[in-house]
């Protein structure tokens, strides 16, 4: 015993088994970083590889949803040739034009060739239609110079046509969102309060609310895609906001950036933002129902006067004639 205390106090053992340790040390600090790898490589390999499948499945749900149809459908070639041929695209494009196409639900590069194609061809269509109708068909008794001047009318509206069309289609689907929207506000209430994660609580609420409205559960769904592989989350709420165009979702919108950058509580904004939209599709219904006399006034009158008339003077005047 006293002889191994000795040889451990010994001080040639003390340097030699500093130095050992030391350099074991030195190969372990230099080898563990090349044994364990890139984490920081792997777990961002992981996290896009998430973000890709959570992609692959929106598309997968809104190839379903329509049918096979992509969101985005490729130009058709003769449109597209006569208007790079015309270059009709740096003429009458822009960027409110992009929006308005975007919120009727019109996406990608073929819905704005397609559209800028109509808008060139539609006042020649209407045109020759008109001077068709009015010079072999019916003239309605106008002079030849009249029937040119009204041709003129008919190919001007032509030009606007499309663009009706499009304000149309939005408005429709506008209405579409604004009934749908304030129960959606409720779900994505109740999914945040239950502690799901925004994505998770938007995922959801596109698959609930497709029943009541296909477009409201579209747009969220594509917000949800975006969520998952846009750098920055701001940018998706944006997006949703200029797809939908209605003051509700805008305000939504804004509320979830705020939440985002700031940090503030969501749950609580929602649940006023809900209160607020069902106060708003409440009183609008109280409007509708309130205008609703007036306009049977126009009916009542060409319906049922005359048959008030028949009821009350028929038997008079089968009187009358009998005497």
């Amino acid at each position: 015993m006293l002889g191994l205390l000795e040889k451990l106090t010994d001080p040639e053992f003390m340097v030699a088994a500093f130095v050992a340790i030391a350099a074991f040390a030195t190969t372990l600090t230099i080898a563990l970083p090349m044994l364990e790898g890139d984490r920081l490589g792997a777990r961002l390999k992981s996290v896009t590889n998430r973000r890709e499948e959570l992609r692959q499945k929106q598309r997968e749900a809104f190839a379903k949803k329509n049918k096979g149809r992509p969101l985005r459908s490729t130009p058709v070639g003769f449109m597209k040739e006569t208007v790079d041929r015309f270059n009709l695209q740096k003429l009458m494009e822009s960027d409110d034009l992009r929006s308005k196409l975007v919120q009727a639900g019109f996406r990608g590069q073929a819905p704005l060739f397609t559209f800028l194609f109509f808008r060139l061809v539609m006042p020649f269509i209407l045109f020759f239609a008109a001077l068709i109708y009015l010079f072999f068909i019916n003239s309605h008794g106008m002079e030849s110079m009249g029937r040119i001047l009204a041709s003129c009318g008919a190919a001007f509206a032509g030009y606007y046509l499309p663009n009706v069309f499009v304000e149309n289609i939005i408005q429709r689907r506008q209405d579409s969102i604004n009934r749908a929207f304030p129960d959606a506000l409720d779900l994505l209430l109740i999914c945040v309060e239950a502690g799901m994660s925004i994505e998770a609580a938007f995922n959801r609420v596109s698959q609930e609310i497709g029943q009541s409205s296909v477009e409201l559960a579209e747009e969220l769904g594509l917000t949800t895609a975006e969520l998952s592989y846009l750098q920055d989350r701001r940018q998706a709420y944006e997006n949703l906001g200029k797809r939908c165009g209605t003051a509700g979702v805008k305000a939504v919108c804004t509320s979830l950036i705020q939440a985002e950058r700031y940090g503030t509580p969501l749950a609580q904004a929602l649940r006023v933002l809900a209160q607020e939209n069902r106060d708003l599709r409440m009183s609008a219904a109280e409007k509708k129902a309130a205008a609703l006399p007036a306009k049977l006034t126009v009916p009542m009158i060409v319906f049922f006067l005359p048959v008030l008339f028949v009821v009350i003077l028929g038997p008079a005047v089968i009187n009358y004639w009998k005497i």
